[in-house]
């Protein structure tokens, strides 16, 4: 089967939207992979769906690389996309290859993606010569939430969206194939999508985007600390696994479960077989 592309993102443009959702294990991979889907993002948003942190600024290089190779096990179709953490790329163009590339030697990712514009150029400039594809990341980059003052919508005031217009120009003129909008009036996003030449993937950015990205633990209903105004929740298997849960609770305490249809048989004679004389040594 073949795997979809860098080549593949530049085709879709203007032709048909491309669709990416997150995974972080195996299993959700598989399904994503086995669905149709696009693209697999391993976000860095793995910090607060799995860990359970308030954001994404704890996860770890060593973190992104485990749960890369996970997902990567699980998916033959999809285009595996891997998140560069907070701080493994913005000391310097070195650090940034290097982390680049552990993500693709040892997680087995087809493409990094960084947060930011004009003032990592050096760094996907280095990683792009060592023959790694960069996707890149304006607007809402929750990364830098202790700068925005949280998780809040960006590119409101025509200064603003000039500014990410401009980093918008910048990362295509760098090179990266593609760059995610998160948290921009549609307006903005409508903008950026037409003056591109490389798809925009949009989260909280409109449907003017070139394809659309959401967290899967969001769009499926099983991460309720919170719930952004652009998720659409199309199952809600947070009700599902609990109300499951509640019943295997049960029927293990009433003893319905496990039945005999779960139970494996012996021979009658294991049930007269004589004890065995027990040492026990102080």
């Amino acid at each position: 089967m073949k795997r979809y592309s860098v080549l593949d993102f530049k085709s879709a443009k203007g032709r048909q939207k491309i669709t990416l959702l997150t995974a972080y294990d195996y299993t959700m991979a598989k399904l994503l992979d086995q669905s149709g889907i696009d693209a697999i993002l391993v976000g860095d948003s793995l910090g607060m769906v799995h860990q359970g942190f308030n954001n994404t600024l704890s996860v770890t290089m060593d973190h992104m690389v485990y749960h890369t190779s996970s997902v990567v096990r699980g998916t033959q179709h999809a285009m595996v996309i891997s998140d560069m953490p907070f701080m493994s790329y913005h000391l310097s163009p070195m650090d940034a290859v290097a982390n680049a590339g552990r993500l693709i030697q040892e997680g087995g990712a087809n493409a990094v993606k960084l947060e930011g514009g004009r003032d990592i150029i050096p760094q996907i400039e280095g990683i792009l010569k060592a023959q790694i594809p960069v996707m890149g990341h304006l607007g809402l980059t929750p990364q830098s939430i202790n700068r925005l003052g949280g998780f809040k919508v960006q590119g409101r005031l025509p200064e603003d969206a000039q500014e990410i217009l401009h980093d918008a120009l910048l990362l295509e003129s760098a090179g990266v194939f593609a760059i995610v909008l998160e948290g921009i009036p549609e307006n903005l996003a409508q903008l950026i999508s037409q003056k591109l030449h490389i798809p925009t993937i949009g989260i909280g950015a409109s449907v003017h985007c070139d394809g659309q990205i959401l967290v899967s633990h969001d769009m499926l209903g099983m991460y309720t600390e919170s719930s952004p105004r652009f998720v659409k929740h199309y199952a809600h298997l947070g009700d599902t696994i609990q109300t499951a849960v509640k019943s295997y609770i049960d029927d293990v305490r009433q003893q319905i479960f496990p039945s005999p249809i779960h139970t494996y048989k012996g021979q009658k004679e294991v049930l007269n077989l004589p004890e065995r004389e027990v040492k026990y040594v102080d």
